[in-house]
């Protein structure tokens, strides 16, 4: 489990698969993915999430709750890729937010409370983060929290002439974590 200010990171709940459910089926939310997802699609991923978590020792892709109401905020966290991109082996760090709390920092903070257990707890030399090169939000958010875009590849679950295929990869390391104005 991780705390910052305003969240907590910690392992899923039987009460985030509704919201989380939701939050799938968003097409805003979603309009970066190839779909919205079913609820049982969603609770597949919660489940995946949780295996995650376990299996790593406790790291992995969070649910994020505010901390003042215990309001489930969505999903931030870090997931190994050994072999699935031409950049592997590699650790990412993505996010999916309801779009409740998009605008008010979430996000950042939950990222820099991953990025700071990534580079401290972990110890990796670097971590990588990778969108749509349509998805501008996100991306944006790479370079706030000082990652450097690096490359354009396709991604390799996509057909190559997929509308979202195209995706932009970000990497941040250790040392420019720690030199960042956070």
């Amino acid at each position: 489990m991780l705390e910052t200010d305003r969240l907590i990171l910690r392992q899923w709940q039987e009460k985030d698969l509704l919201p989380f459910a939701e939050l799938n089926a968003d097409p805003e939310v979603m309009k970066y993915f190839p779909k919205a997802l079913s609820r049982q699609e969603s609770d597949n991923v919660v489940a995946r999430f949780m295996d995650m978590i376990l299996s790593n020792q406790g790291w992995g892709f969070w649910a994020v709750e505010m901390k003042d109401s215990g309001e489930f905020v969505g999903s931030v966290g870090l997931a190994h890729q050994p072999d699935r991109f031409d950049f592997s082996p590699c650790t990412e760090i993505g996010w999916r937010i309801n779009k409740k709390f998009w605008g008010q920092g979430i996000a950042k903070e939950a990222a820099e409370a991953s990025l700071a257990y990534a580079f401290d707890v972990l110890h990796l030399p670097e971590v990588v983060s990778f969108t749509s090169i349509h998805n501008t939000p996100s991306e944006n958010l790479m370079k706030r929290l000082g990652m450097q875009k690096k490359t354009t590849f396709l991604h390799p679950a996509l057909p190559a002439d997929h509308a979202l295929a195209k995706h932009v990869l970000y990497k941040i390391s250790h040392e420019n974590f720690i030199d960042s104005p956070l």
